[in-house]
């Protein structure tokens, strides 16, 4: 993509000449829509990034967030959150696309002074029947599993979803949590003129040239062979020893700030990290280390070769810094000096950029596109056999078990695992807050969409993803604490499709501040557009909440307790998987008030010594969260209502939770006057769902549920 004539005219204005070749295309990089998010900037300060908690808002490469004490105060101890997509270069190359992107938001959590303990993908691919869609999807998981599993950081939750509108373009959304403290925080802030830029880390390389630019345009029909060289090549052994190198520069105090090198390379790395702090740089292209012979000026800048940190060194420091980075088997280049003016780069005796680094790096002019509203879906419901609907909505694969993703992860390393994948959220361990006779503080961690919902109506199946997020926190007891979003988009120059997205966006910062949940950082991703079509508006949301402790109730029925659904009780159809399986339509179900008190009640009751299991009820309704918890214990439950067996069975209204408790009463007591406390039923020991739905009945064992329910690994096994 060249630098549109527009944008030119402003460079030139700006500096007072035509800019030189290398200077051209750092603009046309850094004022893509990838990096300057030309089009979703103007619609972003919808959302809420303040809070006591929060250490580091939007705009670092990952915010920071302090977790509460035993007294709920903030403690010293903090995480870190962000989140990344790498959708076309997963398409492109399914393997070596999502593998960077694990190591992409990794180095991310690092540049903040942070050692990443968690990992999260949400995935979307098209019609799991298509062979293309298996052939991404296998890929995908290979790569993320491979990269993560060999830095040695866990992936302990996320999601998979299959839709029709991700053909073309898949998404591939990777969020990470750190673990760091007051000390050690570092930022991407330069510091001081004088100090030294050092780049650490692999050699560069010529793959991943103009990455940014190709994330910011349309995927044409040959993307797979002709963008191949926009694709950069991991190398997680190397990530591994730069984790572990950035740990003892962070401990030893060495470095000022830091950025990852990410889109636009060396040179998206370096303006932004010294425009941050109104500064400027003078770098010797030359000094960089490099893996490749008779690389020019343009590609050293602009290569998103992986695994590179670009840190400010005081100058007595450096010695230390290059003795740590030969420890671990790392390159290291002294490249150059941070400056009180422009941000100059030169190449072999010549100077090819020397630009104002705030304007190169935050100068880009925002979009005014136009929109059109999405309409409201009419009600057409089909009619259909209960017993078939049943078995095709638990065995669809979105609903379906995702064991066969999961299972390809090293979901345990690091020790932390309290609550493994598979339920509601991820639950880790952290025992740094607080002293000795502490119990620590357990961090959920969930992250997820549904392109049904967002499909269905925009605004309001956002809010549904960040209710929905925060009530599987709640049903493992803990308190949501804050949210990163990955906002994903069709080509905004289409009114329709920027209609939509404009609606998540709102739809996600409304129900995030009824939720008293700040979104702490994010980001966006357009043009994920093919000649397919565009995809569905679709925003991942990664959220993590805190109790004290790590004990949780799990998703499967103990077998000693009475069922009770707590929540709302909607009964719409609109964006369900029965409508996806069967086709008609219906309004979508709107998502309760009371939010931030219904999440809270959840909580509540999900700690509560009574409580045996809980369940969040979402994709799939009722049917699919009660085959879900059955296993060596059964249910026996009976549904009964004004509305039709198929809307009590499969309605999707979210903040919705099935309770397995000795004590139905205080359930009750402690939702008095938030939402409707409805009995189900009782669990069993027949290992059976036992199922009464108006004067139809519905049996299965544990068996015959699982492999309904085993229908991705049965395929792809």
């Amino acid at each position: 993509m060249p630098l549109s004539p527009s944008d030119r005219d402003l460079v030139v204005e700006e500096l007072g000449r035509d800019p030189t070749p290398a200077e051209e295309t750092l603009f046309e990089n850094l004022w893509s829509e990838h990096c300057a998010y030309r089009s979703s900037r103007p619609l972003l300060s919808a959302f809420d990034s303040e809070g006591s908690q929060v250490v580091v808002g939007p705009g670092d490469d990952a915010a920071v967030v302090a977790l509460p004490d035993a007294s709920g105060d903030n403690s010293e101890t903090y995480i870190t959150m962000g989140i990344e997509s790498h959708n076309h270069p997963s398409y492109v190359d399914p393997f070596d696309g999502a593998a960077t992107g694990v190591g992409g938001i990794v180095r991310d959590t690092m540049s903040m002074g942070a050692y990443p303990i968690a990992l999260a993908d949400s995935l979307y691919f098209g019609d799991f029947e298509a062979e293309h869609s298996k052939y991404l999807f296998e890929g995908v998981v290979e790569g993320i599993s491979h990269y993560g599993n060999c830095i040695g950081v866990p992936t302990v939750t996320g999601s998979v979803a299959f839709h029709d509108d991700y053909e073309g373009n898949p998404l591939v959304n990777v969020a990470c949590v750190g673990l760091t403290n007051e000390e050690r925080l570092v930022t991407a802030e330069a510091q001081t003129p004088g100090n030294k830029l050092v780049l650490v880390g692999n050699g560069t390389g010529r793959d991943g040239l103009g990455g940014a630019s190709f994330a910011s345009e349309d995927l044409s029909e040959d993307a797979e062979t002709e963008d191949r060289p926009a694709v950069q090549v991991g190398d997680p052994y190397a990530e591994k020893r730069l984790i572990e190198a950035n740990e003892e520069l962070v401990d030893a105090d060495l470095i000022r700030a830091a950025r990852d090198l990410g889109a636009a390379g060396l040179g998206g790395a370096s303006s932004e990290l010294v425009a941050k702090g109104d500064l400027g740089a003078h770098i010797e292209l030359d000094r960089v280390h490099q893996r490749e012979p008779n690389m020019n000026a343009l590609e050293i800048l602009l290569a998103e070769s992986q695994e590179r940190m670009c840190y400010e060194v005081r100058p007595e420091d450096v010695e230390a810094v290059e003795e740590i980075a030969e420890k671990y088997d790392l390159g290291c280049s002294v490249i150059g000096e941070v400056t009180e003016g422009n941000y100059v780069c030169t190449f072999e005796g010549e100077t090819v950029v020397d630009v104002d680094a705030y304007y190169l790096a935050e100068g880009a002019p925002m979009n005014d596109l136009d929109h059109v509203e999405p309409e409201e879906s009419e009600r057409d419901l089909p009619d259909v056999d209960l017993t078939e609907a049943f078995e095709a909505v638990v065995a669809s694969p979105n609903t379906a078990s995702k064991s066969w993703v999961y299972r390809q992860y090293d979901h345990e390393v690091g020790t932390r695992t309290a609550m493994k994948p598979g339920d509601d959220a991820a639950l880790m361990a952290i025992r740094e807050v607080g002293d000795d006779d502490s119990p620590g503080v357990g961090l959920g961690f969930s992250s997820g969409a549904d392109p049904n919902w967002t499909d269905a109506a925009p605004y309001d199946g956002a809010r549904a993803i960040a209710l929905e997020n925060a009530t599987n926190l709640a049903a493992k007891g803990t308190t949501p604490l804050a949210a990163v979003d990955c906002l994903n988009g069709g080509n905004p120059e289409k009114p329709d499709v920027y209609g939509g997205f404009r609606n998540i966006v709102d739809g996600l910062a409304d129900m995030c501040s009824e939720l008293d949940v700040p979104v702490v950082g994010g980001n966006v991703s357009l043009y994920n557009d093919s000649p397919s079509g565009p995809i569905p508006p679709t925003p991942t949301l990664a959220m993590t909440g805190t109790k004290q402790g790590y004990d949780a109730p799990t998703a499967e029925l103990d077998g000693d307790g009475e069922l009770l659904v707590v929540g709302p009780d909607r009964t719409e159809l609109g964006g369900s998987e029965l409508l996806a399986q069967f086709g008609g339509s219906d309004r979508f179900p709107k998502p309760p008030e009371h939010a931030r008190e219904l999440v809270a009640a959840i909580a509540d009751v999900a700690n509560d010594e009574s409580t045996l299991s809980t369940h969040d009820v979402s994709h799939g309704g009722l049917a699919v969260a009660l085959a879900e918890m059955v296993g060596e214990a059964g249910a026996d439950v009976e549904l009964d209502g004004d509305a039709s067996p198929a809307e009590l069975l499969f309605s999707e209204c979210v903040g919705r939770v099935v309770v397995e408790t000795t004590d139905p009463e205080a359930v009750r007591e402690r939702f008095d006057g938030i939402a409707p406390v409805e009995r189900l039923g009782e669990a069993t020991d027949s290992g059976r769902l036992e199922l009464g739905v108006g004067e139809e009945e519905l049996v299965y064992d544990a068996e015959e549920i699982a492999a309904l329910r085993d229908v991705i690994a049965n395929d792809l096994e």
